[in-house]
């Protein structure tokens, strides 16, 4: 496997993170993420990925922590001169927000793609959107897949 590719996990989902890179032969790459006490989250790559193309693999169900781990990776991999940064997210939080469906509410889908972009990333990936149209609220590509294609396959 390509050596200018490097898949990392944050603390959402690792056992999926770990089947997904044997799968494709690769490590898990080490990253490191602490809680303080007040509930911040620190995050380090404790390897180097300047030029390469880094994959985030994060779940952002339980939204509130999962979201900002994954944003405070992506920002860390940018600022690190990572090549590009894959947002790989199995289960997008805030999927079924996609529409205003009331006065004074947010789009909350529509601002979970803009932090990932804002943050840095370059690439989303994830699978079994509640609805598709959340694809167009992304200025980066974006790819939406199929878990039954996977089933089927298996």
């Amino acid at each position: 496997m390509d050596k200018k590719l490097k898949i990392f996990s944050g603390r959402s989902n690792l056992v999926l993170s770990e089947k997904i890179a044997k799968s494709l032969g690769q490590d898990l790459g080490k990253l490191s993420i602490k809680t303080f006490s007040d509930g911040e989250l620190w995050v380090k790559f404790e390897e180097n990925i300047r030029g390469t193309d880094v994959f985030i693999i994060q779940p952002t169900n339980s939204p509130g922590d999962n979201i900002i781990e994954l944003v405070l990776t992506i920002d860390a991999a940018v600022r690190a001169s990572a090549k590009t940064v894959t947002a790989v997210i199995p289960y997008f939080g805030y999927g079924r927000q996609d529409r205003k469906d009331n006065p004074r509410v947010p789009i909350s889908s529509r601002v979970m793609v803009d932090l990932i972009t804002a943050t840095g990333a370059d690439r989303i990936i994830t699978m079994d959107l509640h609805s598709t149209q959340i694809q167009g609220f992304a200025t980066i590509p974006f790819d939406h897949l199929y878990s039954r294609m996977v089933l089927l396959d298996s």
